[in-house]
């Protein structure tokens, strides 16, 4: 599914627009970046929980020709789904 369908279907089953349905899909995912940053999670009750989880540097291989790289340590998002979210999609 495209960002443009989503917003298709939220308008349709929520009866608003697809401009205002735009304006609320950005505005959560803006949300949930802003509160990710600062606080390093996120839970939405019935749906999952988003977190911010550190990796370690580490020495990975380039593929093509074997040579050992160095990897930054970075921080990634994790989501992990709620029971609600998980029967639905069973």
């Amino acid at each position: 599914m495209t960002k443009a369908e989503l917003v298709a279907a939220i308008a349709g089953d929520a009866d608003i627009s697809k401009a205002a349905a735009a304006k609320a899909l950005e505005c959560y995912i803006k949300t949930v970046a802003t509160e990710l940053k600062k606080n390093g999670k996120l839970g939405l009750v019935g749906f999952g929980t988003f977190s911010v989880n550190k990796r370690k540097a580490r020495t990975g291989r380039n593929p093509q020709t074997g040579d050992k790289i160095k990897i930054k340590a970075k921080k990634v998002i994790k989501f992990k789904p709620g029971k609600a979210l998980t029967d639905k999609v069973k």
